[in-house]
C-alpha cells in the first residue's frame, strides 16, 4: 500500500483480561471502532500500548492481529523504544518479518545519549530496514531532545519521513516547516495541543483519547484539515477536558478507564502499574462521564 503519514494514527492501548493475558476480542472491537471512525492508521507498541511490560510473542501476535483485521486499508506500525541500538535493530527486522507498514522510534531509552550518538542511533535502524520511520520527539518524559540540527542530518535517510511532535512547544512546528518545508511529515503527539498545532500546519495527529473517542478525533482533525476551523473548535472546547488526560503519567490508566466507560474497552493495566482507586479515580471518571453525558452531535 501507499504510506501516508496523515491523519489520524491512535497509539492504541494493549487490552488484557483480568488474568493478565492479551484480550484481542476486546481489542478487536476497539480497532472496529477506528476504522469505523475513518483512521489513518495505528500505532501498537507505544507509551499507550505498554510495550515496556509487553514480551515479543505479545507484540508479534498484536501486530499480526491488526495487520490482518486492516486488511491493507490503513497501515500498521510498530514503536521501538529500546535501550540498545543492537536490540532496537532486532525490534525494527520484527516489524518488517510480522507485517508492520511503519516504524515509530524514540531515541535511546535510560542513557541519556548526546547530539552524536542520537544520530547515530537513528541512522543505523534507518539505514537496516527499507520500512517508513517516524521520529518520535518527546523530551518532556523522554529527556532526549531531537533537536533541528539532528533533523537536518537525519535528512540523509531517506526513509525518515516523519515527526512525532511531542516537545510541548506548539511553535516548534512552524520552525521545522521553515527550516525543511516539506522534507517531514509532522504529526501532533501532544493531545490538548493537537488542534493549534494541526491549524498551524502538522499533517498528523498520533493520538491517545482517540481510543475512546475516535469519531470525535477524526471529525477535529476532518473538520481542520477542510477549514472549517469554528466547527472544529466546538468539539475542541468540548473535548479538552478529556484530551488534557494524555499529559499525566498515568494516562494509560486514564486512557483505559475512558474507554472501558465508552464501551470499547476495560481498565485493566499490567503491573507495575495498578488500576486507579478511590479519590483519584472517582475524579477522572467525573471527567470522563461528564464528558460522554455532553458529547457533541456529530454531522
Amino acid at each position: 500500500m501507499s504510506f501516508h503519514w496523515t491523519g489520524v494514527f491512535p497509539a492504541l492501548t494493549t487490552k488484557f483480561t483480568a488474568d493478565d493475558t492479551l484480550d484481542l476480542p476486546l481489542f478487536e472491537k476497539n480497532l472496529d471502532a477506528q476504522l469505523e471512525a475513518g483512521v489513518n492508521g495505528i500505532v501498537l507498541g507505544g507509551t499507550l500500548g505498554e510495550a515496556s511490560v509487553l514480551t515479543t510473542a505479545e507484540k508479534e501476535q498484536l501486530i499480526k492481529f491488526a495487520v490482518k483485521k486492516c486488511a491493507g486499508k490503513v497501515p500498521v506500525v510498530l514503536n521501538i523504544a529500546e535501550g540498545s541500538t543492537k536490540e532496537a535493530l532486532q525490534q525494527a527486522v520484527y516489524a518488517k518479518a510480522w507485517g508492520a507498514e511503519g516504524i515509530m522510534i524514540l531515541p535511546p531509552m535510560r542513557y541519556k545519549s548526546d547530539h552524536r550518538e542520537t544520530v547515530t542511533y537513528f541512522k543505523t535502524v534507518a539505514d537496516s530496514t527499507d520500512l517508513p520511520i517516524m521520529i518520535y520527539n518527546n523530551p518532556v518524559d523522554y529527556k532526549i531532545e531531537v533537536t533541528l540540527d539532528m533533523f537536518d542530518e537525519l535528512q540523509a535517510c531517506k526513509n525518515i519521513t516523519a515527526i512525532k511532535e511531542s516537545t510541548r512547544d506548539v511553535t516548534n512546528v512552524t520552525r521545522l516547516i521553515n527550516r525543511f518545508g516539506d522534507r517531514y511529515k509532522i504529526l501532533c503527539g501532544v493531545d490538548p495541543l493537537a488542534m493549534e498545532e494541526l491549524v498551524l500546519g502538522a499533517h498528523g495527529w498520533v493520538a491517545g483519547l482517540v481510543c475512546a473517542f475516535p469519531k470525535e478525533t477524526v471529525a477535529i482533525f476532518n473538520l481542520v484539515k477542510a477549514g472549517k476551523i469554528e466547527e472544529a473548535t466546538k468539539i475542541y472546547r468540548w473535548f479538552m477536558p478529556l484530551l488534557e488526560l494524555d499529559i499525566h503519567p498515568k494516562l494509560v490508566q486514564y486512557i483505559k478507564l475512558a474507554e472501558m466507560q465508552a464501551g470499547i474497552g476495560s481498565e485493566y493495566v499490567r503491573a507495575p502499574r495498578l488500576t486507579l482507586v478511590g479519590k483519584e479515580r472517582e475524579e477522572v471518571l467525573k471527567t470522563i462521564n461528564d464528558g460522554i453525558a455532553s458529547r457533541p452531535v456529530l454531522s
